[in-house]
């Protein structure tokens, strides 16, 4: 009788070897300015400015007295709309040091974007910077403040407002703060995040203190940060990326924050390391092929660099190998993980080798346990089978605003949040992403998964970035189109010439049958590429002119 053996579950749970932080964020950075006072906190690379970690400490405090005394109570929402600056670091730990619950607003928003989440979250101070490239931030909060009953001050950074705010907790008494410390717990709300949503309008994320300080405690150990580390943010603060991996990993470690500019450029990043002798560098891969793609990348001193963070997407293996050779990066981590798992769930450990920093996102963090499961059924699926990624412990949010329904949508009665991520985990626990269940082109009964076509398309040697996309065909449902950015915009690839590329090394229903070569993606303000958009512009090219995309 032949028996056959039933794979192991793709379940994994974290050491609980070192426990939870169970303490505020201010009572944390209270402990790093403590230990660590005249070692540099933070650097403002444009600005030309800097603060010791005692320096730090004090104008955050000054900042936390401030908005007490504009009568911010416990609870209350107080808005950052801004790009990357020092201010903004210090609006995130004196926000947490009141009990407020501090409200990211994407520098990117529009009137009608600003208008939602100030009510949708009853914002009642608003800080914003005065402007961010073409927007007028002040015109654009004048527009909105009568239908925006709870927004009752705003604050601009680079203006009166902010020397008034901070000249106002300089006067008040600060024995007023250690009242309201007193009464604060590690699993109060103290932060809310948009999600960037792609139909309707985005869920407010709401975190605790336990969620996003222990997230970034436990990046931060497996990174193996301590007081010498200088990380360079070049990602937005807005998001888990800047505030939670970079500000939280860094705070609760006694490491430095370098800023190297508002908001991305390639150059600044570069600069910033050279100059400040950093030792981290983070960024979703577009960030780091830009990087790459320099002209003058060769004559940057990059040398001080040892680890830093790929994620915010899938990472190319072959951008990854480069990062790690050409950039000194050779304790580099991906992440992977979500904003309403604070972020992160998975990450690659420093010892790693290259095949598993470039081919999976690690394994499971501390006190978190992840599980891959079918779709369809729930069933816990076998190592080595493809399901959705679901995760559970101290990280899933609280749950969204004032949305218990979408709430109840993503975390199921046994607090498992459902990541909307396919999945497989492998016998040594390593979890590698295939795609987003939305994602998944169906073509003529076979499920595709466009991180394996595109991972595949990255070793081309004309292309740079690629996007695979599924597109209407009224034989297969579902076609395959290819979006490429070349190396060099002056080549030219052809459909038949990426098919001849992939002939006999791809299965022949995953070679794509549409090429559309493109200058740029279409991009969030945090670096993801919007597929939604993608493929809505290609089915539009498609019904209009399909000769206008190659094709056979």
């Amino acid at each position: 009788m032949t028996t056959v053996s039933t794979p192991p579950a793709a379940h994994a749970a974290g050491s609980t070897d070192t426990p939870l932080l169970d303490h505020t964020i201010g009572a944390d950075l209270a402990r790093t300015v403590g230990r660590f006072g005249d070692r540099e906190a933070l650097v403002d690379v444009q600005g030309g400015r800097r603060w010791t970690y005692t320096e730090f400490g004090r104008a955050v405090e000054e900042v936390a007295l401030g908005l007490l005394a504009k009568g911010v109570a416990k609870g209350d929402r107080v808005g950052i709309w801004a790009v990357n600056c020092p201010e903004w670091v210090m609006v995130q730990y004196a926000t947490a040091r009141i009990g407020a619950i501090m409200v990211n607003v994407n520098p990117a928003y529009r009137v009608h974007e600003l208008e939602y989440v100030l009510r949708q979250a009853g914002i009642s101070v608003l800080v914003s910077s005065l402007e961010y490239r073409t927007s007028d931030y002040r015109r654009m909060v004048e527009q909105v403040r009568a239908t925006c009953p709870d927004l009752r001050d705003v604050v601009y950074i680079g203006d009166p407002t902010w020397e008034g705010l901070v000249r106002l907790g300089a006067a008040t008494d600060p024995g007023r703060l250690a009242e309201r410390e007193s009464r604060l717990h590690c699993d109060d709300p103290v932060n809310i995040q948009y999600t960037s949503g792609t139909t309707g309008f985005a869920k407010g994320a709401t975190l605790s203190h336990r969620n996003i300080l222990n997230n970034g405690y436990f990046v931060g150990e497996t990174l193996g940060y301590t007081e010498q580390d200088r990380i360079a943010l070049p990602v937005p603060f807005y998001h888990c990326f800047g505030m939670v991996m970079g500000n939280l990993a860094a705070t609760s470690h006694g490491a430095c924050v370098v800023i190297p500019g508002p908001i991305f450029d390639a150059t600044a990043a570069l600069h910033a390391v050279e100059r400040e002798r950093c030792t981290s560098l983070y960024g979703v891969p577009t960030m780091f092929i830009a990087e790459l793609g320099l002209a003058d990348f060769a004559t940057y001193d990059l040398s001080s660099l040892r680890t830093g963070i790929m994620a915010g997407s899938p990472c190319p293996s072959e951008v990854m190998k480069r990062v790690v050779t050409e950039m000194h990066m050779a304790e580099v981590a991906i992440c992977y993980g979500m904003t309403e798992t604070s972020p992160v769930s998975t990450q690659t450990r420093r010892d790693d080798d290259l095949a598993r920093r470039t081919g999976t996102v690690g394994t499971v963090l501390p006190h978190v346990e992840v599980k891959i499961v079918d779709p369809s059924t729930g069933a816990t699926a076998g190592r080595g089978e493809p399901g959705e990624l679901c995760t559970r412990g101290y990280s899933v949010m609280l749950g969204y605003w004032n949305d218990a329904e979408r709430t109840a949508d993503v975390i199921d009665a046994d607090r498992w949040m459902h990541t909307g991520d396919l999945a497989e985990m492998d016998e040594d626990g390593y979890v590698r992403i295939v795609g987003r269940i939305k994602d998944m082109i169906i073509r003529g009964g076979e499920n595709v998964y466009p991180r394996e076509i595109e991972e595949f398309l990255h070793a081309h040697p004309k292309i740079s970035d690629v996007q695979v996309i599924g597109v209407p065909d009224e034989k297969y449902g579902e076609e395959i189109m290819a979006c490429v950015i070349l190396n060099d915009p002056a080549e030219t690839l052809t459909r038949d010439e990426l098919a001849r590329y992939c002939r006999g090394r791809l299965a022949h229903y995953k070679v794509p049958r549409h090429l559309r070569v493109m200058e740029s993606f279409p991009m969030t303000v945090s670096g993801k590429v919007r597929k939604v958009e993608l493929r809505q512009e290609a089915t539009t090219l498609l019904e209009a002119a399909p000769a206008t995309v190659a094709q056979p």
